[in-house]
């Protein structure tokens, strides 16, 4: 199982509490599996991630993992073990601008 956490606009858009679990398994588990799993369960995410012409992440969202910012990795790399393991969650951030 793979825990995604995810930022609280986002859990009420999907009617969701703080921590999903994804029935991800597997040695080469990477961000794009984990997004294209999440948006596969909770439809109304679709496009509020990731752009869906592109792929791209959204300018204002950032991934974390292990303490490790993972947002400008490429998407098919593999997560770190803890995170495939279950031990730590993928993070999905919401980044603010402005102030």
């Amino acid at each position: 199982m793979i825990r995604v956490v995810l930022p609280a606009h986002l859990r009420t858009l999907a009617k969701v509490g703080h921590e999903v679990e994804l029935p991800l398994d597997g040695q080469a588990t990477t961000q794009r599996m984990v997004l294209d799993a999440l948006e596969a369960r909770y439809p109304t995410l679709r496009g509020t991630i990731r752009d869906p012409a592109t792929g791209k992440r959204r300018a204002f969202v950032r991934f974390f993992a292990c303490r490790q910012d993972l947002s400008h990795e490429h998407p098919d790399t593999p997560l770190p073990d803890a995170v495939i393991q279950g031990a730590e969650p993928f993070l999905v951030i919401g980044a603010m601008a402005g102030g």
